[in-house]
């Protein structure tokens, strides 16, 4: 595969694909940004990869030469030409041309083979957030995350408390892997350009999660930030706020105190004794 604004368009105009907003498609076109993520993502021939929106596949065509099989879920069926264009010597790919959002995937993922599942991708923009919550909550087996995500959208996935990025997604992510980010990514390296620019985050899950009931810990989180600027106070009236603010006297708060500013440890506490 050739990694130019021109060849794309030509590849793009000769499979008779037009680009679609409403998908959130940006292509990446730079071919040294390609092979950094996937030498970051450290993947060999046991490792199975799970990508969301391989686009033109120009992310596909690298990983295929380092995973043992790739497993892609591509919403866009115009997109099917194109694919079969990039791929066509890539016997070890899979592209299933379904919302990866209301697949089976754990179904698909067990005919397959493998030691390690991780997933690499390029997200689509507008259902980053949805497409990770998939993920914890479908108990999806992958050891590792490593995508390209809108800079804002990376910045609250790895954000601490206190922090203004910091919110319900960051707590549920913190529990489960341990994130850091890999690289920047400028918004001029994709067709068409979007507007903002990238950033690639990589999640690592943790060897030994802390003990709490999930639905109990799911549920308290959620509730926490319903509304993000009011107090635990006002967003957990339903629950024994009593029990509640004598867990936060251990850490010298109270329930004035909003969920932005509480750590996994202190919502586990609270979890754990209510």
């Amino acid at each position: 595969m050739e990694y130019s604004p021109t060849k794309m368009k030509t590849l793009l105009e000769k499979n008779g694909f037009y680009l679609k907003k409403n998908f959130g498609q940006n292509f990446i076109i730079d071919e040294n940004i390609i092979e950094n993520i996937v030498k970051k993502a450290d993947i060999d021939k046991e490792t199975m990869i799970l990508e969301i929106g391989p686009g033109a596949g120009s992310l596909t065509y690298k990983l295929s030469g380092k995973a043992k099989n790739i497993l892609c879920y591509e919403i866009d069926n115009k997109l099917k030409a194109v694919l079969d264009e990039t791929l066509k010597d890539k016997n070890n790919v899979e592209i299933i041309y379904e919302d990866f959002l209301s697949a089976n995937v754990i179904e698909k993922i067990n005919t397959y083979n493998f030691q390690k599942l991780y997933v690499v991708a390029n997200l689509p923009y507008y259902i980053t957030t949805p497409i990770i919550m998939k993920i914890i909550e479908n108990k999806i087996p992958v050891e590792k995350i490593v995508v390209m995500v809108q800079k804002e959208v990376g910045d609250r996935f790895k954000a601490n408390p206190g922090s203004k990025d910091y919110s319900s997604l960051s707590v549920f992510l913190n529990y489960y892997f341990d994130t850091r980010k890999i690289m920047d990514i400028s918004k001029n390296v994709f067709l068409p350009k979007p507007n903002v620019d990238s950033i690639v985050i990589e999640m690592k899950k943790k060897k030994q999660l802390l003990k709490v009931n999930e639905e109990v810990f799911f549920k308290l989180i959620k509730d926490s930030f319903k509304q993000k600027r009011k107090t635990l106070k006002n967003n957990l009236r339903e629950y024994p706020l009593d029990k509640i603010e004598k867990i936060l006297n251990k850490y010298n708060l109270d329930l004035t105190v909003r969920a932005e500013q509480l750590s996994l440890e202190i919502f586990i506490d609270i979890a754990n004794n209510i």
